[in-house]
C-alpha cells in the first residue's frame, strides 16, 4: 500500500489551489499516519460532509478502503466509474482490499454497462483480481460485446481476454476462440487459451460442435449454450452505489 499511497498523495498535492487546501491535505496525511479508530471516524465523516473537494474524499476513501472499513465503499465505487483513469485505478486498488461482498456486483455492473464502456478498463481488471462468482460471466459478456470490427475499446477487450486466462474457467473458451480472429487480441487470446489447456484448433472444433446442436440452441447466439451462460453477471443490473452504472457528470 505504501507505494500506491505515495503516488496518490503526490498526485493530489499537485491539485491543491490554496493555503486552506494545503492545511486540509496535511491533516489527512496526519490521520493516515496515526491510523487510529478516532482518525478513521474523522475520515468517514469526511466522505459524507458537504462541499469537500474530490481529492480529499479520494484520500479518505483510499485509507479506509485499504483498512477494510466498508464505509468507504460508496465513494470508491463512484471513483471506479470516474472519467479520470488514474482515479479509477486508485479506487480499484482500494476496493480489492476492502473485502466488501458488494464490490464484485458493482464492478460487474460497470463492466457490462454498454454506456460506460469507455470507463470499464479498471472494473474489468478488478473483476479478474477479485475472482468472484460474477467475474467470469461479466468478463465473457463484456468481451463478446466488444468483438466487433473497428471497436475503439480494444484495450477493455484485451483486459477481458487476459482476465479470463488468469481466472482459468473453461466457460471462456468460445469467447477467447472468437477473440483470436482479432489482430489486437490474437496473441493474448491464444495465450489465455493455452493457460486453459486448450489449443486454438481444438477450441474452434469445440465451438463448431457446440453450435451444431439443436436448432433451439443455435437461436441463442453464436456460441450455443456457452453464449447463454455468458449473459449478464448476477446483480449486474444493480451495481450498488453506482446509480445504475451512471458515472459522475462530465
Amino acid at each position: 500500500m505504501e507505494d500506491e499511497f505515495h503516488e496518490l498523495t503526490d498526485r493530489v498535492r499537485a491539485e491543491l489551489r490554496s493555503p486552506q487546501d494545503l492545511i486540509a491535505y496535511e491533516r489527512l496525511l496526519g490521520l493516515a499516519r496515526k491510523n487510529s479508530p478516532a482518525g478513521r471516524e474523522e475520515l468517514a465523516r469526511m466522505l459524507v460532509a458537504v462541499e469537500r473537494p474530490l481529492w480529499a474524499r479520494e484520500i479518505a476513501a483510499f485509507i479506509l478502503g485499504c483498512a477494510g472499513d466498508k464505509r468507504a465503499f460508496e465513494t470508491l465505487v463512484l471513483l471506479l466509474n470516474y472519467r479520470d483513469p488514474v482515479r479509477c485505478a486508485t479506487a480499484a486498488y482500494a476496493l480489492a482490499r476492502l473485502g466488501d461482498p458488494r464490490t464484485a456486483r458493482a464492478a460487474a455492473a460497470l463492466a457490462t454497462n454498454p454506456l460506460r464502456t469507455a470507463y470499464a478498463l479498471h472494473p474489468v481488471r478488478l473483476l479478474a483480481e477479485l475472482r468472484a462468482p460474477q467475474s467470469v460471466p461479466a468478463l465473457i459478456a463484456t468481451l463478446e460485446r466488444l468483438l466487433t470490427p473497428h471497436n475503439p475499446y480494444w484495450r477493455v477487450a484485451l483486459a477481458c481476454v487476459e482476465g479470463l486466462g488468469a481466472l482459468g474457467d473453461r466457460r471462456a473458451v468460445p469467447a477467447l476462440t472468437a477473440a483470436v480472429a482479432h489482430p489486437r487480441l490474437a496473441a493474448a487470446a491464444a495465450a489465455s487459451l493455452a493457460r486453459l489447456g486448450v489449443h486454438e484448433e481444438a477450441a474452434a472444433q469445440d465451438g463448431a460442435e457446440e453450435a451444431g446442436g439443436s436448432g433451439d440452441e443455435q437461436d441463442h447466439g453464436p456460441y450455443g449454450r456457452a453464449g447463454r451462460g455468458a449473459g449478464r453477471a448476477p446483480g449486474a443490473e444493480r451495481g450498488a452505489g453506482t446509480g445504475g452504472g451512471e458515472g459522475p457528470p462530465r
